[in-house]
């Protein structure tokens, strides 16, 4: 039996197809995470259009917005976001895995390759990340990462009709 290769890339619009696969296959499941899209965020268009708004950020140096690999195959993205330069050299982190490749490793595998992107190809000092209180899954994932818990951010996101807390996370790259 072998085991599953994760890998990263910077995403390309040609990588829309199998993203909204993914969200619409899962659109129930991520539902209680996601706050509300807007009504063509899960057509083939509508990801075009926002795979395009992410290179143009990247494009400006404000992201660097990756899809997770299984071999060849798109399985999840993974995004640096919120780059911040000067005095800070700090990113945030999002990613998600696609529901029938969850529970192999490939998120904590891309959370640590987009780290080590961070460190050696952005020159970034810090990474940060939230989760919600519930999304133990994400935390762990975050945790095998060297992520610590810096606190909690009450009310921070309105997803399924309700604002629900969210767990801060930071890592040093240099550790």
């Amino acid at each position: 039996m072998s085991s599953p290769v994760t890998d990263i890339r910077l995403i390309t619009v040609d990588d829309a197809g199998a993203i909204t696969a993914h969200l619409r296959r899962d659109a129930e499941v991520t539902a209680r995470w996601d706050p509300a899209r807007t009504r063509d965020y899960h057509t083939l268009d509508g990801q075009r259009r926002h795979i395009e708004r992410m290179l143009d950020r990247h494009r400006h140096g404000a992201s660097w917005p990756a899809v997770i690999l299984d071999g060849q195959t798109v399985i999840g993205q993974i995004t640096v976001q919120e780059i911040l330069l000067g005095a800070w050299r700090k990113a945030s982190i999002g990613y998600w895995i696609g529901t029938p490749h969850q529970g192999q490793g490939h998120a904590t595998r891309a959370v640590g390759l987009v780290l080590r992107l961070m460190a050696r190809d952005l020159g970034l000092h810090r990474a940060e990340a939230v989760t919600q209180i519930e999304n133990t899954a994400s935390q762990n994932v975050l945790r095998k990462n060297g992520f610590l818990p810096i606190g909690i951010a009450r009310s921070r996101i309105f997803t399924a009709g309700a604002w629900h807390d969210e767990i801060m996370w930071e890592r040093l790259l240099e550790e």
